[in-house]
């Protein structure tokens, strides 16, 4: 038994399975806020593309865990950061990854792709052309389906560590490789989603949609030479063509631009992100560390790390695809940002088919006949 009256007392109520609060005050000291969770990590497109093709030797059939592989953050138990999980799948010339469903929310960015190449989700088929994001949010059906005569590969990215942390994960198999389709006709009626700026603040949803890539390019064009956020540039949010609102409930995709020799500033936040390289060289820096990227790199950004990208062409534009679990901390009241707020925090710029304005309209109209 321990000398020290308070040590004693506080052996006594551990067996009791009980804690005082004062043993854990250390918490309440850092006033800077949270440790980084993971460390800042790169991987090379040679590489993992490389590994890909050996996994389709060493695997000829996906069978039951699919031909994907997944990037591991080295500073976390599992993961690519705490609340994201990234990777790359493949799937061979008349491939079908089987039917299934479960609470995780993922989506795929198509790397190489084909119109034949489709994703199908609760019955509705999605194509998947090069740089087109697909959604499948959570526990809704789906299927891949490869009938090209190439091999296709996507960025998967799912909020697998948080549902893992929250001991929320349900999973269930369809029974059959192919779930049948709404329209029989196999007529690709799925929505299609839009992108606006991401400093405007809007309303959430969750929807499953398709956003094409030459919609996203020619909206992303549009705005390239917009006086944006000094710390993202041109960053454009994947949003519900219909409310405005985040990609996911845990999940928001975005694309970047920098123009070329463009340097942004530092700046962190409370939320984490994976990244990749649609074309471009670059280099981020991450709490001091280098990363020095290249088309169809990924690399992970830890929470609350200081921060920037540059574009180290002088004559080339870079452009990131990238996933933040934003809309989950804003949901709990917990986003932040140093050393300013910059999302949500700007007027909508005059872009054609602006939501916002759109959401207005029948106000306004109520109002005249008022």
């Amino acid at each position: 038994m321990a000398d020290d009256p308070l040590t004693a007392f506080d052996e006594k109520l551990a067996k009791a399975n009980i804690y005082g609060q004062w043993t854990g005050e250390k918490l309440f000291r850092n006033t800077d806020g949270p440790q980084p969770a993971g460390e800042p990590c790169l991987w090379k497109w040679a590489e993992v593309r490389s590994l890909l093709d050996e996994a389709a030797e060493v695997m000829p059939e996906s069978q039951t865990a699919r031909r994907s592989l997944m990037f591991d953050n080295p500073g976390l138990p599992r993961g690519t950061t705490h609340t994201m999980a990234m990777g790359m799948q493949l799937i061979r010339p008349g491939e079908t990854a089987w039917t299934h469903r479960h609470s995780i929310a993922a989506l795929r960015f198509t790397i190489e792709g084909a119109a034949n190449l489709y994703t199908v989700v609760d019955g509705e088929p999605y194509p998947m052309e090069d740089n087109d994001l697909v959604l499948t949010p959570g526990w809704t059906w789906h299927d891949h389906h490869n009938e090209s005569d190439k091999p296709a590969i996507w960025l998967d990215v799912l909020d697998v560590p948080l549902m893992g942390a929250l001991n929320q994960v349900f999973y269930e198999s369809f029974g059959e490789d192919r779930q049948p389709l709404a329209d029989e006709s196999g007529a690709m009626t799925a929505r299609l989603g839009t992108l606006r700026p991401a400093w405007e603040a809007r309303p959430t949803a969750r929807v499953a949609v398709r956003y094409p890539w030459k919609d996203a390019e020619a909206q992303l064009r549009r705005l390239a030479g917009a006086d944006a956020s000094p710390y993202d540039g041109v960053a454009l949010e994947y949003v519900d063509p219909l409310t405005g609102g985040p990609t996911l409930p845990t999940l928001s995709c975005w694309l970047q631009w920098l123009k070329p020799g463009q340097e942004l500033k530092p700046h962190r936040r409370t939320s984490s992100a994976v990244c990749f390289v649609i074309r471009g060289q670059g280099r981020t820096v991450i709490d001091g560390t280098e990363i020095d990227w290249g088309p169809r790199d990924g690399f992970c950004i830890p929470n609350w790390a200081w921060h920037h990208h540059m574009n180290t062409s002088a004559s080339e534009e870079a452009v990131l695809f990238s996933v933040h679990d934003i809309p989950l901390l804003r949901a709990l009241g917990l986003y932040r940002e140093e050393p300013e707020d910059s999302l949500g925090t700007g007027a909508p710029p005059p872009v054609p088919g602006n939501i916002a304005d759109r959401t207005r309209e029948p106000a306004a109209e109520q109002n005249k006949e008022k």
